[in-house]
């Protein structure tokens, strides 16, 4: 068995164009799909993938883990930056999808087999309308209570909501007291059954970010994400241990080897690499033993499209420290209409349960992605009140 083409689709999905990674063989009717979504990035991705795929063409599609090395190590430079990394990802992905069909059986059954019985999910405030989701004002604590009261009417467990806001590296008491008010009516409106997560986005400094993981800590978040950059594990581990709340990261991180200089400092309770962005789920699987090591939770930055979140259930079914993966759920209004699921999400706790469909348990439709061209995403700046460059 032979890789025939490598072939991209662009579908543009409101906050971001989802891009679809198709890895065709010499099998009849045998080919696998995978995902290297990233925002504001589309046309280097894509670029990126067309580069890797000469790599690739001719070559036995089973065997992935040599496929992988050939695409992060050849050509000199490593596949440890964003955009090589999600170009990566999204074939390795696909390569997964074709070993599950060609086995016929899902992914997780290669892994190792199944460790839970379901996965749980958790979802942003406001549904998964991204834009609205960061544009919410922190100052509306009103607004986040109704949001926090929707997802659990919506059968959540879990959310998470962006209380925090855009701040300089040091400022006086009035961001403090917009997060605190806006995590206070959260967990009043919601009580103390539900998991609030709140999402910092990096934006603060670590003075900043521990100001806010102090103020944040009476309220029993399930984690507090990002409170400072991810490039500084010291100053996340310092955070860390000043307070009981787990702190998480590592979205935007690339590869194992960023993700040891985190453990070794001891920089988190709670990792969140993303299979598309990390090298895919070669690589994520990796990270996970190593995470394993370490005795630190895994939950999956996934907030991008239909085939990243398919990979990051099965994953979670044959990872032992997985916790709960992060879910879209209305995105666009036609989603349905682009992917088939195998799988099925049960509204009481918005959980899954496992399918049995072989691979990654999805199909993209390939001419309803047509009906969504590329589009440019809309440039995101952000700016603080002294008009200088803030971390949106």
């Amino acid at each position: 068995m032979k890789i025939t083409s490598i072939e991209t689709l662009v579908c543009h999905a409101r906050m971001r164009n989802w891009i679809f990674v198709k890895v065709l063989t010499d099998q009849p009717g045998l080919w696998g799909w995978g995902e290297a979504t990233l925002e504001w990035h589309t046309r280097s991705v894509v670029g990126a993938v067309e580069d890797i795929s000469q790599l690739l063409i001719g070559e036995d599609p089973g065997r992935i883990e040599h496929l992988w090395q050939m695409m992060y190590r050849q050509h000199f430079w490593h596949g440890n930056n964003i955009v090589r990394g999600t170009a990566i990802a999204g074939i390795d992905l696909a390569l997964w999808d074709i070993a599950g069909k060609v086995h016929n059986v899902p992914c997780h059954h290669l892994w190792g087999g199944r460790v839970r019985d379901y996965i749980r999910l958790y979802c942003h405030l406001g549904g998964g309308k991204m834009e609205d989701f960061y544009q919410t004002k922190p100052d509306d604590a009103g607004r986040f209570a109704e949001l926090a009261a929707d997802a659990v009417e919506d059968g959540f467990t879990a959310f998470k909501a962006m209380a925090v806001p855009e701040t300089m590296s040091l400022e006086g008491l009035k961001p403090i007291h917009y997060a605190e008010a806006c995590v206070r009516a959260m967990r009043e409106a919601v009580g103390d059954e539900i998991d609030i997560m709140v999402d910092c986005h990096a934006r603060p400094s670590p003075r900043m970010g521990m100001q806010f993981a102090k103020v944040l800590e009476p309220y029993g978040l399930y984690f507090l994400e990002e409170p400072c950059w991810p490039e500084m594990p010291e100053d996340l581990a310092s955070i860390q241990r000043a307070v009981k709340t787990p702190i998480a990261t590592g979205e935007r991180l690339v590869g194992v080897h960023a993700f040891r200089e985190l453990f070794e400092n001891r920089g988190a309770s709670v990792i969140q690499p993303d299979i598309t962005h990390c090298g895919g789920l070669s690589e994520i699987r990796r990270i996970a033993a190593l995470a394993e090591a370490y005795r630190v939770s895994i939950a999956p930055h996934n907030p991008q499209g239909p085939v990243s979140t398919a990979a990051s259930i099965e994953f979670g079914f044959a990872t032992p420290s997985y916790i709960i993966c992060e879910s879209v759920h209305n995105d666009v209004p036609w989603r349905d209409e682009v992917v088939s699921e195998g799988y099925t999400v049960e509204k009481k706790g918005r959980i899954v349960k496992p399918s049995q469909r072989p691979g990654l348990n999805i199909e993209i439709n390939e001419k309803e992605v047509k009906k969504h061209p590329f589009e440019q995403e809309v440039l995101r700046r952000t700016f603080y009140k002294d008009g200088s460059v803030g971390d949106w």
